[in-house]
């Protein structure tokens, strides 16, 4: 599998815990009775997996390369586009864990806010997913040069490697798994 291949894969893995995150919203706006702290469960896949891990490869490596080969195609589509929706996915998780607390806190109203901000990293991310998928990787596949590409194909390798050394691949995919028996 090259790191595009890889990086789509990602992008199914995250999707599946996005439908999660779905169903955990609406347990909360259907006021059943679930455990909170599984949010912060699905805040640690948010942020280790989907963030560091897969958009670490993304501007790490990819984007980087885009932004140094591609241009001002490149610049708007990466600076403009996909470092701003990045930073706003780190934004909704953060203020997502603020309502998750002050709802275990006893502040009933906050869980507006959690469905708020889960729900809308939903959003935001199933509409990245689909730009990255058939834009922004397309692009870069057909506009980098042969030996940055045999290069990403490395350095990806050698970021797996890192990773798989601290079992990232495997302790997501295992809780994404566990969650969807959860949410049956």
């Amino acid at each position: 599998m090259n790191y595009i291949e890889l990086m789509v894969e990602e992008h199914r893995n995250i999707k599946r815990m996005l439908s999660v995150i779905r169903k955990y919203c609406y347990k909360v706006l259907k006021n059943e009775e679930i455990d909170y702290a599984d949010f912060f469960i699905l805040i640690d896949f948010v942020r280790n997996y989907a963030d560091k891990h897969h958009h670490g490869k993304e501007e790490q490596l990819l984007f980087d390369r885009m932004l140094n080969e591609l241009g001002p195609t490149a610049e708007k589509v990466v600076r403009n586009g996909m470092f701003v929706e990045h930073d706003l996915g780190r934004l909704y998780m953060q203020e997502l864990e603020i309502a998750l607390n002050n709802v275990i806190n006893g502040d009933d109203e906050a869980r507006l806010d959690v469905i708020a901000n889960a729900i809308s990293y939903t959003h935001l991310l199933y509409r990245h997913i689909d730009k990255e998928d058939n834009v922004v990787y397309q692009f870069a596949q057909k506009n980098l040069s042969p030996e940055t590409q045999e290069k990403l194909e490395q350095e990806c390798n050698r970021f797996e490697e890192e990773a798989k050394e601290k079992n990232t691949q495997a302790k997501y995919i295992d809780m994404i798994r566990e969650f969807e028996e959860k949410v049956k």
